[in-house]
């Protein structure tokens, strides 16, 4: 199991080095939840413990506390060139997840990240997403193109055939990198207990529930499970049959609704 480990690890740093230096300006998203936090320490690990690089964490507000609390200690603790945005005017005009969570997805997340993206430069954004996380993921690249607006077509995406990834792209086109996509769920717990990575504690159960995947509060639900330690979670995921999204509510909304966010530039 080591060796496997060893073998992820390698391919993600490997990606992370190429990103940064055939990329002129780049950035990290960073959710807080447990794929973007394995893959800051993955960061820290390619560049010899610091983050050559910005932060990105676009809050809507709605996030739960204890994801926010968890992130200004690491980022203080690591360091971390942060970077935090949002889109106030939204909120200001009262965006809500009542107002629906695909059109909130887009005006809370979405937009302040293209906003940032074009503010700051970004020509390349690094985004701790799994093929095995959800179907629309499964079509991705792990270096993909995207428009000048940052919008993914599903149809124009290069071939990516033995680990050879196409990084000269022409000019005006931004980039999303994916170091984790080829990763599992279980491979990401495997790799916090063996690095005793920091995470949320929201992961861990209290009174016979916990959160599977974080998100906003009013759309991220909890399952059933009394896994407390990373260990447990690993037992529980090898038998388990509840989708690791199973608590999320934008992915509910139609058959379509998330591949739609995400052409329009979501993570």
């Amino acid at each position: 199991m080591s060796s496997d480990l060893d073998a992820l690890e390698s391919q993600s740093i490997f990606i992370l080095r190429e990103a940064f230096n055939r990329i002129d300006k780049i950035a990290m998203l960073w959710s807080i939840g447990k794929d973007s936090n394995v893959l800051l320490w993955l960061a820290r690990k390619a560049f010899f413990g610091h983050v050559p690089f910005p932060v990105v964490h676009v809050d809507t507000s709605y996030k739960i506390p204890e994801m926010i609390e968890f992130r200004d200690r690491v980022a203080k603790e690591w360091n971390l060139p942060l970077i935090i945005g949002g889109n106030k005017a939204a909120l200001a005009e009262g965006m809500t997840p009542g107002k629906g969570r695909v059109t909130c997805c887009g005006a809370l997340k979405t937009e302040p990240l293209k906003q940032l993206i074009q503010e700051h430069g970004f020509t390349g954004v690094i985004v701790g997403i799994r093929r095995d996380e959800e179907g629309t993921r499964a079509k991705e690249r792990v270096f993909s193109p995207r428009s000048e607006q940052a919008e993914w077509d599903v149809r124009d995406q290069p071939p990516e055939f033995w680990d050879q990834f196409k990084t000269d792209f022409a000019p005006g086109t931004h980039l999303r990198i994916h170091p984790l996509l080829h990763w599992g769920e279980l491979d990401v717990w495997r790799y916090i207990e063996r690095e005793n990575i920091p995470m949320v504690d929201l992961y861990f159960a209290r009174n016979g529930r916990r959160y599977r995947s974080l998100g906003c509060a009013p759309c991220t639900g909890t399952v059933e499970s009394e896994a407390s330690t990373v260990a447990e979670i690993i037992q529980e995921l090898q038998t388990t049959r509840v989708s690791e999204r199973a608590g999320r509510a934008q992915d509910k909304e139609s058959e379509d609704a998330f591949e739609r966010l995400r052409a329009q530039g979501y993570m």
